[in-house]
């Protein structure tokens, strides 16, 4: 019943870190300063937020006894989660706090058809949302329209892939990136994404079944073409579950629907472990991106590019899709961080996307897909400064040596 995970061939790394290479010629266009001057604003910094998940052995879930007893206030019983009992989404069980999340891995669970069904985990804003923070943000962006990535993915993109989960709705999904572990070089297996990829904010709590599926769809093929397609054409590297996750207490406290007052904070980290096999996410890949948290300013960023399965019409969450743009100022209320902002077509689906920068040469994530309007002509993300880089260096101390 599990799925098959293709080993990669050799050399594939090699041709990963070239594809590399041709990110940074596709983003190291003339560098535009994009209106406006530097924020001023001091950033909030909300704690770095992060949860253990449990293991599973013997066909049975097993738990932390810290954990375990926390299920229990919740009237859980972790020996029928695996058998479905993930399904009840009643409010006053739903699974809000750092220490609640539980992600055993149920294999088989994410099959072809399963992944096809999900529908995207879209965040809009209203324009009256998006105009609240006048003179903080900077003029709407034209619409870049968003360009199909070149197949097969693993050789010309960035290690970028679909993140697939459980809500109260039925199955949902996302995008994703592999980055690198800074205290475990060359065997990541961090994953980075959008908070709402994993909590619903201050209305709900942690989502479940999350899996990572690096270069979904590796070849790009077609709805029709895909009709009686396999697992490994599926996913390429196997499905990764999040064993850890962590996001803000920023998002946990302020998200919603529209993002809210958790939108400057929507990111999150996952720790990943495969269905099947004993290698890290990097060395299966060939490939992670390092992190930048240095949070320039719009105006030094330089251009940026967000990658993506974009799943809301016209898309269909199939393909890998790239838009780049020099990005603005954004900004919810004046009493917020500043995001970025550049103009995308990309819809729901493409969030918890990768934006990648050149800096010094080499190419870096600096921001995630966070939120959009409903005319899908732009996207924003946050900046990714000291509290996010918290965030990252706690998930990769305490849990990415597991």
């Amino acid at each position: 019943m599990g799925s098959t995970r293709m080993s990669a061939p050799s050399g594939r790394g090699r041709r990963t870190v070239l594809a590399a290479t041709g990110l940074v010629a596709a983003l190291a266009l003339t560098a535009t300063a994009c209106g406006g001057s530097e924020e001023d604003e001091a950033k909030g910094k909300p704690d770095a937020t992060a949860s253990r998940t449990a293991d599973s052995g013997g066909g049975r879930v097993t738990v932390p006894s810290d954990i375990a007893d926390r299920l229990k206030e919740h009237g859980i019983d972790v020996d029928k989660w695996k058998d479905g009992g993930w399904e009840n989404w009643d409010r006053d069980k739903w699974l809000s706090e750092a220490e609640d999340f539980v992600n055993p891995v149920i294999e088989g669970l994410w099959k072809p058809d399963r992944m096809k069904s999900a529908k995207e985990a879209d965040k809009t804003v209203s324009t009256k949302d998006a105009s609240a923070a006048e003179g903080v943000s900077d003029p709407e962006p034209a619409q870049v329209r968003a360009v199909g990535e070149k197949t097969p993915y693993h050789e010309n993109a960035a290690p970028v892939g679909k993140v697939f989960f459980d809500s109260p709705e039925g199955p949902a999904v996302c995008s994703g990136t592999v980055i690198k572990d800074v205290n475990h070089p060359g065997k990541s297996n961090l994953v980075w994404t959008a908070g709402h990829c994993v909590h619903a904010g201050s209305d709900g709590g942690w989502f479940r079944n999350l899996v990572f599926v690096p270069a979904y769809n590796d070849l790009g093929k077609s709805e029709a073409e895909l009709s009686n397609a396999n697992a490994a054409e599926i996913a390429p590297y196997g499905n990764w579950w999040a064993d850890w996750a962590s996001t803000s207490n920023g998002w946990i406290q302020g998200g919603s629907p529209s993002g809210g007052d958790g939108a400057a904070y929507d990111y999150a980290v996952l720790h990943v472990k495969p269905e099947q096999g004993a290698k890290s996410l990097e060395e299966t890949v060939g490939n992670a991106l390092d992190v930048d948290f240095s949070a320039p300013s719009a105006a030094e960023a330089g251009r940026m590019g967000a990658w993506g399965y974009p799943a809301a019409p016209p898309y269909n969450g199939l393909q890998m899709f790239k838009c780049l743009d020099a990005p603005g100022r954004f900004s919810l209320s004046p009493s917020l961080p500043t995001m970025y902002r550049i103009g995308c077509s990309m819809t729901g689906g493409s969030s918890g996307g990768g934006w990648f920068r050149v800096r010094d040469g080499k190419t870096v994530l600096v921001s995630n897909t966070s939120i959009g309007p409903l005319d899908n002509t732009w996207l924003a993300g946050p900046q990714l400064g000291a509290d996010a880089e918290a965030l990252y260096q706690n998930m990769s101390k305490t849990y990415g040596g597991q």
